[in-house]
């Protein structure tokens, strides 16, 4: 019988398939024929792969049997080393870290000074403050043996690709062992030790043991080790009695205590690390969610008690003590024994002090302004002679731990020195004529149109009176001549550190649109009284360790010239012109020194939140903040030469009484090649007495009743004569290619309607029209 097939559809078409009757004998295989030299080939090839894996056995062994015999006599050689247990009981205290002024007589802040300890048993601390520890430091701690394997190697990775010292992954075991047991070298030997030690007292102490010696060790900052003296000082109670937020409070310091500080500059660090303890509780279950909640809308900062320390300029201390941690680490500050020699001038500082508190406090029942802060500076060597970041450092009702001198606020008009220190740099001039009249500027994203303080127009003004008397509309239109580039340039070379984003700068930031800190205007300032030559600012003269080695010691650094001396000669002329600033301010305002020249500016926010003034000598600037640190207003009308002016005023005279009077340095020519730029050639209005019936000009015989003023001229704008591009070419061909250019016109022609302006050439003609006698 023949093999029948039928054919099956299948969802690729039609296939064809043996009968179920068929035979499903596989079919005969063909014949294997293999040559001999394949044959030769194949047992060559064999042979090489088992000698070779019998070498790589072989390298492995030894290789094994080297690293472990290697292993041994390292753990052999570093046991040997070990130090005692017993050195958990008897054990020295680290050496305080002590902060002197500029002469090294008075003591500013002894970092550590006596430790505070209150030793007590794991069972007289809160429950919670041991658990948010735990969450804080080491999860784990109940399960490992003394170290973390994952923390180990997570730190080992970052060491070898981030490179820097050995760090990280430490267990409260090992944090122990470092704080009370060995020293503080960052080597591999060390971390070894550190891991056998860690082991050893895991088999010797319990959990709850190694737990209850960690509470009583741990550094919490400054003089305070231990959570008793650490919630004795932040909370005045017992550690026992520490509520959630507390105890997160107390978890988050170990990690750095000084940075972290509830006192310090760095608190909003220290409320992201409480948060972020709060959540680690809920994921470990000790706590809900909700009890997280409610604990993260609450101000850990508020329940902090401020405890008055022996601590003399509080605000620079603890500037200089962030700059010590950042160059040498928290551990080496706190107990490293240093001598740390500060550029601070205690007398300045008793000055500054005292005038801060007492302007102050008239600010705040006059004005309504709570609190102030200065900087004081040597402009030749940046050396930081004074610093009050508020009127009192312990105040809690102004917030006053926190240093307003580090905090970014408008400058308001006390910024327009930069301004026009670009625009003298570009070819402009302290006798170049502006317009004072209200204008509209056409700029992205949307018109811009200022009006001065006084909300008056002051019609054609020089550079020199528009700067002197801050009037807001010329300094816009300086800003828009000189461009916003230029500005933010000279900015950067005065050592301002906040106007990085340019995009978030436009016109206004002539009238203080910008945030700028008092700490870095004050440089700024100071390297116009240095004229034009900045200096980087410094608050450390030398750095002793515990043996007396010099670690660094203040050199003159490398200033730069960032200003052409001619061009800030010419500002600071402007800036100590009181003559040309009393149309304004009055003769005898609070910005002059009634023994010594002096140049300064003020500076007032819209909003009357931040009232500023600024100014110098050749040896000292100095800078004064007034407001309120919540952002609150001030009373209306409350402007930087009443809030401010006054206490920089009192600081400076102060400050150099019974100095010599020094004079600032001479004009120096400048080529400047368009008379422009110089205020000549400028169609300006005239003002003649003609005879009102005929026009012409009014002589000693015309009739005192037909006499009357006019204006005469047709006067054009800055665009009209200003190529802001370049200031050296004739006036602009197509001055209307500007977009601005018909607002600056058509500003200019109402103004001239509103006075009167006829349009016309002044008369040539005398009137001789005689006056007749009557009856």
């Amino acid at each position: 019988m023949s093999r029948l097939t039928h054919s099956v559809r299948s969802p690729g078409g039609w296939k064809r398939r043996p009968n179920r009757r068929a035979s499903t004998r596989p079919p005969p295989q063909p014949r294997l024929r293999q040559s001999s030299r394949h044959i030769r080939f194949y047992l060559l090839s064999s042979l090489f792969s088992r000698r070779l894996l019998t070498r790589l056995l072989v390298f492995s062994i030894i290789a094994i049997v080297s690293g472990a015999t290697f292993l041994t006599f390292a753990i052999a050689t570093l046991s040997h080393n070990l130090p005692e247990l017993g050195r958990l009981i008897d054990r020295s205290v680290p050496i305080s870290t002590k902060i002197y002024d500029r002469e090294g007589k008075v003591l500013l802040y002894d970092i550590h000074g006596e430790a505070k300890r209150t030793p007590i048993s794991l069972d007289q601390i809160a429950p919670l403050a041991i658990k948010a520890a735990l969450v804080a430091e080491d999860r784990d701690f109940y399960a490992h043996p003394g170290f973390d394997i994952r923390g180990m190697l997570r730190s080992l990775f970052l060491d070898i690709f981030a490179g820097g010292p050995l760090r990280g992954g430490s267990t409260i075991t090992q944090q122990f062992i470092k704080n009370a047991v060995l020293s503080r070298e960052k080597t591999l030997s060390r971390k070894l030790k550190e891991l056998m030690l860690a082991y050893k007292i895991e088999k010797r102490f319990s959990k709850d043991e190694i737990l209850n010696m960690y509470f009583n060790e741990i550094p919490y900052g400054s003089t305070i080790y231990g959570i008793e003296a650490a919630s004795q000082t932040f909370f005045g109670k017992s550690a026992k009695d520490l509520d959630l937020v507390e105890g997160a409070i107390l978890a988050a310091l170990p990690k750095a205590p000084s940075r972290l500080s509830p006192h310090g500059n760095h608190t909003d660090e220290l409320i992201a690390r409480v948060r972020y303890i709060l959540s680690g509780l809920v994921e470990e279950g000790y706590i809900n969610r909700k009890e997280a909640d409610s604990a993260a809308k609450e101000d850990p900062l508020a329940r902090v008690k401020l405890k008055k320390e022996t601590i003399l300029a509080p605000h620079f201390v603890l500037y200089v003590r962030d700059q010590l941690v950042d160059k040498y680490g928290e551990e080496f500050i706190e107990q490293g024994g240093l001598k740390v020699i500060t550029t601070l001038d205690w007398r300045l500082q008793q000055i500054a002090e005292e005038e801060i508190k007492k302007g102050a406090e008239y600010n705040e029942k006059q004005y309504q302004g709570k609190n102030a802060a200065l900087v004081a500076q040597d402009p030749k060597t940046g050396q930081i002679l004074a610093m009050v970041g508020s009127r009192d450092y312990f105040d809690e009702t102004v917030d006053g731990n926190v240093n307003v001198a580090l905090r970014a606020r408008q400058p308001g008009s006390s910024f327009k020195p930069i301004v026009y220190g670009a625009a003298f740099a570009k070819g402009f001039t302290p006798d170049t004529l502006l317009w004072d009249v209200v204008t509209t500027f056409k700029v992205e994203p949307k018109d811009y149109t200022p009006h001065n303080y006084d909300n008056k127009e002051h019609g054609l003004v020089s550079i020199r009176q528009a700067l002197a008397g801050s009037l807001n509309i010329p300094a816009v239109k300086t800003i828009y001549l000189t461009g916003i580039g230029r500005v933010l340039d000279l900015a950067d070379k005065l050592g301002y550190t906040t106007l990085t984003d340019r995009s978030r700068f436009g016109l206004s930031l002539v009238l203080g649109g910008g945030e700028v800190k008092l700490v870095e205007h004050v440089g700024a300032f100071a390297a116009f009284a240095n004229d034009g030559k900045h200096t980087p600012q410094s608050a450390l003269l030398r750095i002793e360790d515990s043996s007396g080695r010099v670690l660094e010691e203040w050199e003159a650094p490398r200033v730069k010239q960032v200003v052409d001396p001619a061009v800030v000669r010419e500002l600071i002329s402007v800036l100590s012109d009181n003559a040309a600033r009393a149309f304004i301010f009055g003769s005898n305002s609070p910005l002059i020194l009634k023994d010594r020249p002096v140049a300064a500016k003020t500076g007032t926010t819209n909003d009357w939140r931040d009232g500023w003034t600024l100014g110098f000598t050749p040896s000292l600037a100095a800078g004064v903040w007034a407001g309120n640190n919540d952002n609150a207003e001030m009373k209306r009308g409350s402007d930087g030469v009443l809030v401010a002016a006054p206490i920089w005023n009192a600081f400076m005279s102060r400050a150099l009484n019974k100095t010599p009077a020094e004079q600032f340095p001479p004009l120096l020519p400048r080529t400047i090649f368009n008379p422009l730029l110089r205020g000549q050639g400028i169609a300006q209005p005239i003002t003649v007495k003609v005879n009102r019936t005929n026009g012409k000009i009014a002589t000693s015989s015309t009739p005192r009743d037909l006499i009357e003023e006019r204006v005469y001229g047709a006067p054009h704008s800055e665009l009209y004569y200003f190529n802001k591009d370049d200031l050296s070419a004739p006036s602009p061909a197509e001055a209307s290619t500007d977009p601005s250019f018909q607002n600056f016109e058509d500003a200019l022609r109402r103004y001239g309607e509103e006075h009167n302006f006829r349009g016309e050439p002044p008369p040539t003609e005398y009137d001789t029209t005689s006056t007749t006698s009557t009856p």
